[in-house]
Order: structure tokens, then sequence, then C-alpha cells
């Protein structure tokens, strides 16, 4: 029984640590990008009474993406799981946004914030590069900037492969393309960090997502997601504050006591507050 016992230990362990040493990173920005037609065309036929597995089989079988390939429709089906799908309530406040025909920038810029954290090579590559990059007054950002770090990251084993020259590269502008669309970055051939634009309802949208993953309303506003829109803690302080004038949320700050509640109890709800 003792062996039995030490011997599952042991392969409890050694999974935790094959966890911990995984490679982090994946080359499917190559075939992914930002899709947002495609992310929006989905959400608009989603069916909230129906479960996940049944919506994405219904659009397989209609083949509401109309794409003439089914292995691109596929492809497009997994990212979404990935980017959307982790939880339920996500899913639901988006389709509803969508039906409810939100504003397109602030709707672009919620699937951006969902599709990052779900992305490990995309939220890094915005906060270990062009956040850095940005912050030191540098627009320009070229993809030969980009593949030196990349090639980084493969040599201390962070990526799915040991990616070859050519692989750093469709990697390297697969990130710019989908960070252009976006509108992280701009231009076609040369990109420029696009100006740092977050409509209020987004942000608030967002606030009401991070919150209720951190409670902690002081610890909210140094969360590193606000980088991910290149905002410093008093840009973030200045959102709270219009959000609170425009009653989208009541915000208010006694000595180190910040006190943040929102009009709504979930994200669905909170969506169908700011679509009316």
């Amino acid at each position: 029984m003792t062996k039995s016992i030490n011997r599952t230990i042991l392969s409890e362990r050694t999974a935790a640590k094959g966890a911990l040493t995984a490679p982090k990173y994946s080359s499917k920005i190559i075939k992914a990008g930002a899709l947002l037609p495609d992310t929006k065309a989905i959400l608009a036929a989603w069916e909230p009474e129906r479960t996940v597995s049944e919506n994405l089989q219904r659009m397989r079988r209609q083949n509401l993406l109309s794409k003439s390939s089914r292995s691109r429709a596929e492809d497009i089906l997994a990212i979404f799981r990935q980017r959307y799908l982790a939880e339920d309530a996500v899913v639901r406040s988006l389709a509803t946004m969508v039906r409810h025909q939100s504003n397109s920038n602030t709707l672009d810029r919620i699937l951006y914030f969902h599709a990052v954290r779900a992305d490990s090579l995309l939220h890094d590559t915005v906060i270990d590069f062009l956040v850095p990059h940005w912050s030191q007054g540098s627009m320009e950002v070229d993809v030969r900037e980009i593949e030196p770090v990349l090639r980084k990251w493969v040599e201390e084993g962070k990526t799915s492969g040991n990616w070859g020259d050519n692989t750093l590269r469709r990697v390297a502008q697969g990130l710019l393309s989908a960070l252009r669309d976006f509108g992280v970055l701009q231009g076609a051939a040369n990109k420029r960090n696009a100006p740092a634009y977050l409509p209020l309802q987004a942000f608030v949208y967002i606030a009401f997502y991070l919150k209720q993953h951190q409670p902690s309303g002081t610890r909210l506003l140094d969360l590193v997601d606000w980088k991910l829109f290149f905002l410093p803690r008093e840009g973030v302080e200045q959102f709270f504050l219009e959000a609170h004038q425009h009653g989208l949320l009541e915000y208010h700050v006694a000595g180190s006591v910040t006190r943040l509640t929102f009009p709504a109890a979930t994200l669905e709800e909170y969506a169908n507050v700011l679509t009316q």
C-alpha cells in the first residue's frame, strides 16, 4: 500500500512538473488573426438556450461561417472556443451585445481583451514588447524587432516547438496583423502604435469582468490587464471617475479604501445595461 501511495505521489509530482514546464506559446496565430467578422457572425447566431456543443454543431451543420473549406471553419471554431468559451457568462454577454448592435469600437475592444487574455503569446507580446516599446516613445513597430524576442522565447523553451526562421517570421507577421485588426496597431506594411483609445462602455464592461476575479477595488486599479490598453494607474482612475459621473457604476475612494459597485449582478445583466 505504501509503495502504491509513493508511486501515486511521484506520478502527480512528475505531472505537475511537466505542466509547469510545458510549452507556453503556440504558432496558431499564423492561422488565427483577429477574426473579428467571423467572431461577430458566430455571436450573432449564438443561441443562449442551447449548450456550447449544440451551438457549435449547428454552426458546422449549417455552414454559418460560409467557408468553402471545412478545415478552415474548424480552425475558426477552435479559436473561438479558446478565446470566448472558457466562461459561459462571457459568450452570453458578448452575444447580447452583438444582438443589440453595440458600438463596433466598443465590441472590438472587448473582443480584443478576451482574445489576448486567452492567448499567452498575444498577451506577452503586448505586455513585454509593445508596452515598453511605447513607453520609450517608439511609435514604429517593425517585424524585425519582434523576431529576436520570439527567438529568445524559443531558446527559453516557451514555444510549442523549435521554430525555424520561416516560422518565426510568419508568427511575427501574424502577431502584428492580428494586433492591427484589433486596433492596437495601425498601418498596412509599416505598423505604428495606434492611439490609445478605449470607449467608456468597453472600459466598464472589462472592469466588471475583472472585479469578478479580483474583488478588491484597490487591487483592481493595479491589474496588469489595463496595460493591454496602455493605461497607467492614473488613467484607470480617470475612467472610473467618468463612469461614475455617467451612472455606469459607483466609485468612491476614502483614504486607502476603494469601493466599487455596479448596477447589475452578472456580466450578462451588465451587458444588457450597457446596450440600453
